[in-house]
């Protein structure tokens, strides 16, 4: 059984997507320990069940929910459905995400829409859904979850890379906007993390066991660790929460002297070409 602890968290009614698995669940189960109404919302039904079971029996409070994020009718439902049962929503974590990896001369304009529809649409639509319930509130908080590499280019991952660049310019001007309606808006940019993610993503023309063996798995964050600073940076209403060090190194290095990363970058894609299939 979980000690729960009154806190900036304690019966706020709170929605994540992707909630099933990595950070969407450590989100999930940090939120029932700080007494927040957590609902995990995901396309793998069965997994977001579970998450709130365990949050149940732990002695939090939680319910679920199948979602497709790319979706809108699918969303506003979603979102409808937690009004109905609870009365308000209070904090939407847009945090459904996937990934790609392969050159862009070997993407189709398939390729392209998988990531664009879950990663980017993905959160407009769970972001605008709940701002339209959050304004008629009187406030409310939106979590959007971007990366790293919404920040600094990222050859061999560009329309990931693309997805997240977009979410870090619709998040700030979205915190703007929000801001004297009393919607709070912040933006998550974290370095890599030990998620499923890594493993469903889809691999093109590439040798998987060798990408899998060039991957720097000692920088890999916890998602139980990300999860306690991501609800640290919302409690404090940070605009941008960027972690862990290297990450926010790195960010200012690229903003110090973005003509360093490419030669960094040249290197990076010519590396991932010695194991592209041709």
């Amino acid at each position: 059984m979980w000690v729960r602890y009154m806190g900036y968290f304690t019966n706020k009614v709170a929605i994540v997507t992707g909630g099933a698995s990595g950070l969407g669940k450590a989100l999930c189960e940090e939120l029932g320990r700080r007494g927040a109404k957590v609902v995990p919302v995901d396309i793998d039904q069965e997994g977001a069940q579970q998450v709130a079971f365990d949050i149940s029996e732990a002695g939090g409070e939680a319910l679920f929910g199948f979602l497709d994020v790319t979706l809108y009718e699918n969303t506003q439902r979603i979102i409808q459905d937690i009004v109905n049962k609870y009365g308000r929503i209070d904090l939407m974590f847009n945090n459904a995400g996937t990934a790609i990896q392969g050159e862009t001369r070997d993407l189709t304009v398939r390729h392209w829409r998988s990531i664009i529809d879950v990663n980017l649409w993905g959160v407009i639509y769970g972001a605008i859904s709940a701002y339209s319930v959050m304004e008629k509130q009187g406030g409310g908080q939106i979590v959007n979850i971007s990366s790293l590499a919404g920040l600094i280019p990222i050859p061999k991952e560009i329309p990931y890379c693309t997805s997240k660049w977009a979410i870090v310019g619709f998040s700030n001007s979205l915190r703007v906007e929000g801001a004297d309606l009393g919607i709070k808006v912040n933006l998550v940019c974290p370095g890599i993390m030990h998620t499923p993610i890594h493993e469903r993503a889809s691999l093109v023309n590439v040798d998987k066991e060798k990408l899998i063996h060039t991957k720097a798995t000692k920088y890999f964050m916890d998602p139980v660790k990300a999860a306690k600073i991501i609800l640290q940076g919302i409690e404090r209403n940070k605009s941008v929460i960027v972690f862990p060090f290297y990450a926010r190194f790195v960010w200012w290095l690229y903003r110090l002297n973005p003509s360093m990363f490419q030669f960094i970058f040249r290197k990076v894609i010519r590396d991932f070409r010695k194991i592209r299939i041709a």
